[in-house]
């Protein structure tokens, strides 16, 4: 495993983390608790210390606090999220701090974190939606600062809203925040426009989640595909969408001459390449999953070609909206 500066804040985390939502049962179907703590053990075994994971998550704070204390001595970063307290995602315009992180709701749920996990501290706290409209407004501010001075919080960081890296933008250039969570993926490209430089410039760490395209970089998506019921995938791939990522999917494997297979590892050797990026996320419920991923953590990047081709393959859509 190769680790990588998370932004200015001193901390060296592995370019491979664990994304954590798939192993809680909130809205993926058929993780189960044993599978889930024996792929976070060997994540940890293989070098992995950076684990995402949400109080929106179902049972993963839990499931993760469980695995990091039977690691007690290894030095393992757990990184979570305050949900708005208003439930809106993504956070609209013109709404007001108040209604979606004040300060005392900022604190509740930070004490039901770290007694859902039975962790004394998180090393990433993090909003779970964000809106460049708050920055100087609101007293999360102050409140994220007092819970840094208590030592119950190292870093304070926020999930951009889906596909709107440029949202975040001033909070960055603002210097209170210490990473962001974006996503960025071959086909969704545009954090590379103007986000990441602004992070290599500010020193702000950069987490990327849906590296995969929740699964749609896998190779595995055709437009046969179905999902259980309840599974947000049925929603993320709706209508003709699985099929839409099948062509161009085909399209990619066919311009760089690769099969299927090796698309994964591809996609994410892809995010890796950005220099801005400290690490990336991908879901991991079963140990195969964690040691195909972690395997890409070697050094090798993609070349200027082929990264060249890859551009081409930009896909500007939100498969959350209509």
């Amino acid at each position: 495993m190769r680790y990588r500066a998370l932004g200015r804040s001193g901390l060296s985390v592995s370019e491979i983390g664990y994304g954590a939502w798939g192993i809680g049962a909130s809205n993926w179907v058929g993780a189960t608790e044993d599978e889930s703590v024996r792929a976070l053990h060997r994540a940890i075994d293989l070098g992995v210390n950076l684990v995402d994971t949400a109080r929106g998550y179902g049972e993963s704070e839990r499931i993760v606090g469980r695995v990091v204390r039977e690691r007690a001595g290894e030095q393992v970063y757990v990184a979570t999220k305050v949900p708005p307290r208003n439930g809106i995602w993504p956070a609209p315009g013109g709404l007001d701090p108040a209604e979606a992180f004040p300060g005392a709701h900022i604190r509740n749920s930070l004490e039901t974190s770290l007694r859902a996990s039975g962790l004394d501290a998180f090393d990433v706290l993090q909003f779970h939606v964000w809106s460049d409209e708050w920055v100087g407004r609101g007293d999360w501010l102050e409140t994220v600062a007092d819970l840094k001075r208590r030592g119950l919080v190292r870093l304070f960081g926020v999930s951009v809203n889906d596909h709107e890296p440029a949202n975040a933008l001033e909070l960055v250039r603002s210097g209170v925040v210490d990473t962001v969570q974006v996503i960025y993926n071959v086909f969704d490209q545009s954090p590379a426009d103007e986000l990441f430089p602004a992070c290599e410039e500010h020193g702000v760490g950069v987490i990327v989640r849906v590296a995969l395209d929740e699964g749609g970089l896998t190779g595995r998506i055709t437009a046969g595909s179905t999902f259980p019921e309840g599974d947000f995938r049925t929603r993320y791939f709706r209508g003709d969408r699985p099929a839409q990522v099948e062509r161009r999917v085909a399209a990619i494997t066919a311009d760089l001459g690769i099969d299927a297979e090796e698309m994964a590892e591809t996609a994410l050797r892809f995010v890796l390449s950005a220099p801005a990026v400290s690490t990336v996320i991908p879901g991991m419920r079963s140990v195969r999953n964690v040691e195909r991923n972690t395997a890409v953590s070697d050094g090798r990047a993609l070349s200027a070609d082929r990264l060249a081709v890859l551009a081409k393959h930009r896909w500007q859509r939100n498969f959350y909206s209509a």
